[in-house]
């Protein structure tokens, strides 16, 4: 070896390809540049990221919190109108309801247009996304388990009626991992209504609390005390460092602890926000065009606080964030829950969502982000076809309306049916744990290997449930 001095402009180019090594084992050990996208990096994660061909890297559940209407936004029924104010039980057989206050059949106040390519009709309570018919695949009978809010929102997100199980997004990201480093790899935009059941419905249940999700404010900061309070980030990063070192301590002693390594988790998770939460937030950087086109303009406080949420939602995908969920705004009333006042409850509702809604999917699309993000639209249950009193409509468990678009979607297809009332499936019936099935399989995870060992057996989102939904996939 030749020990003879040399310049550092000599060092350098004898040491290129060394540092072009640590460089690029640097970027590999980040996940948003590795090419084994999906690969989980926590000990707790499943380890077996995707099983197969990967169609969706992202999700956004666009989460309708009450129950929409089927019948009065993409499943038509000329026959409501036919016997609008008829005795429904002198017409077919009606079941127990939430609250069994069951007046006659109830036509929609709406008119249903058939749109695009696909002539899917669409209820004039969408407008904007019925121009975006053509992306979605809608799946028209779907059923749940539950009549009931709470157990139907737990449901719907974790796959179980009971409280304290996995929320999907937790699931997700224990079984794929997150492709961003310095933002959760779940978070929750709030638009201002907690469902019922509460935090529990993004919760990480028995998976390790990691993974639970993160919920954020659509305007501001988004969470509170992101900013530091020490004087100097040099000090902040010391008194982290003193953390780490206490908690290593009580890992020595103690041996490690699901709550123990999540909080170090969450330190770090917290002290690399510090710099990406307030850009992500900054939608002043957004062109006013596309602004006014996602609603931030609109008189209707509600669509901005929407469209906002939308906003982030994409700013967030374009940063890595494996599942983003969105819940409503108030809009004075009631969420979609229209036991009365149907008409002024549905429209102020779909007032809100409608024109973000669509103004995402364009974007999306117009972005190329589409084509590899999953949206998925659903509520708990849906609403019966016959008025709850004289102007409301009850819960429907047994036949609704959810839709998906991009990720590997057939669009603009309907899959399955309700009877000619809109009130039981009665073509393709599907579960909800068959939702879950399909979303996940569109990101690549076979639900049944998707698995963690919990009191005994080994747990998944779909439990001993779902098939998968071959017939919308493309």
């Amino acid at each position: 070896m030749n020990l003879q001095p040399t310049t550092r402009r000599d060092m350098l180019a004898k040491c290129a390809s060394g540092f072009g090594a640590l460089a690029l084992a640097g970027l590999n050990s980040d996940p948003s540049f590795a090419g084994h996208t999906g690969t989980p990096s926590q000990e707790e994660n499943a380890r077996h990221g995707p099983h197969f061909k990967v169609r969706a890297k992202n999700v956004i559940f666009l989460y309708m919190d009450g129950g929409p209407s089927q019948v009065d936004t993409f499943d038509p029924k000329p026959l409501l109108d036919k016997y609008n104010g008829k005795d429904p039980g002198k017409l077919f057989n009606v079941e127990p309801t939430q609250f069994n206050n069951n007046g006659t059949v109830l036509a929609s106040p709406w008119k249903f247009k058939k749109y695009g390519q696909s002539g899917i009709a669409v209820s004039e309570l969408f407008p904007h996304v019925a121009q975006c018919v053509d992306e979605l695949a809608i799946i028209r009978s779907m059923t749940s388990g539950f009549p009931e809010h709470t157990f139907a929102n737990y449901f719907l997100h974790t796959g179980s009626g009971l409280q304290g199980r996995p929320s999907m997004g937790a699931w997700v990201n224990y079984g794929l991992g997150s492709e961003c480093q310095n933002l959760p790899g779940f978070v929750v935009l709030n638009g201002g209504l907690v469902p019922p059941g509460g935090l529990d419905c993004f919760g990480s249940g028995f998976l390790p609390a990691s993974y639970q999700g993160s919920v954020f404010r659509p305007s501001g900061t988004g969470v509170a005390n992101i900013a530091r309070t020490e004087s100097t980030s040099r000090q902040q990063r010391e008194k982290l460092d003193l953390i780490n070192q206490l908690d290593g301590m009580a890992t020595k002693q103690y041996g490690k602890h699901d709550s123990l390594e999540s909080a170090i988790k969450n330190y770090e998770l917290a002290y690399a926000m510090q710099m990406a939460v307030p850009e992500v937030m900054s939608l002043a950087e957004e062109p006013a065009y596309l602004r006014k086109n996602y609603g931030m303009e609109s008189k209707y406080a509600p669509t901005r606080i929407y469209a906002a949420q939308c906003l982030i939602a994409r700013r967030m995908l374009e940063q890595g964030v494996r599942f983003i969920e969105l819940t409503c705004p108030k809009v004075g009333g009631d969420r979609w829950d229209q036991h009365s006042n149907l008409k002024g409850g549905h429209e102020n509702n779909a007032l809100a969502v409608d024109q973000p809604i669509a103004a995402l999917l364009k974007d999306l699309r117009q972005r190329g982000l589409l084509d590899d993000t999953l949206v998925v639209w659903a509520g708990e249950f849906g609403r019966t076809p016959f008025a709850q009193g004289k102007n409301g409509r009850d819960h429907n468990q047994y036949g609704f309306t959810v839709w998906l678009a991009g990720g590997g979607v057939k669009p603009g297809i309907v899959y399955g049916a309700t009877d000619e009332w809109g009130y039981k499936a009665v073509e393709n019936r599907a579960e909800m744990h068959d939702l879950h099935a399909t979303m996940l399989h569109l990101m690549g995870v076979d639900h049944t290997r998707s698995t963690f060992r919990f009191s005994g057996r080994d747990m998944r989102l779909t439990d001993v449930h779902g098939h998968v939904i071959n017939e919308i996939i493309g």
